[in-house]
């Protein structure tokens, strides 16, 4: 899913100024369907593996199954009161559970979340860039 998605509706660009790692986001949305996601960027392990698993998963998936998704993920990585196994009832999330231990590095959560966070922006056509400051 590494590319530049020429039929595209919408993209945005993402930017963790800590460490460096930058994504863009393509998306090509079909009213509500979601009928692919790209990425572009350079960074660390974490960041472009979150980038690869999220298009994988977001590939046929309604706009409001996405934001949940983004939800779970965002909470599995982030919060230490959840028990990480109350996250792998669904696929989508079991495959997402490999990135669950960036929540003992609250500084590798930014690197985490930043392609859901372009994605979000992709999604809602407005800013063209999100950073995680």
């Amino acid at each position: 899913n590494f590319g530049l998605l020429e039929t595209k509706t919408s993209d945005a660009h993402g930017h963790n100024p800590l460490c460096g790692d930058t994504v863009t986001i393509y998306i090509e949305v079909d009213g509500t369907l979601i009928k692919d996601v790209t990425f572009e960027g350079k960074g660390c392990a974490i960041s472009i593996a979150s980038a690869s698993l999220m298009t994988d998963i977001l590939k046929g998936k309604q706009i409001t199954e996405a934001q949940n998704l983004f939800d779970l993920f965002h909470s599995m990585v982030s919060e230490d009161s959840k028990d990480i196994d109350s996250y792998t009832q669904t696929e989508d999330l079991e495959k997402l559970n490999v990135l669950a231990g960036v929540r003992n590095y609250p500084m590798r959560v930014k690197c985490a979340t930043l392609p859901w966070h372009a994605f979000n922006a992709a999604i809602a056509k407005g800013s063209k860039e999100v950073t995680t400051e």
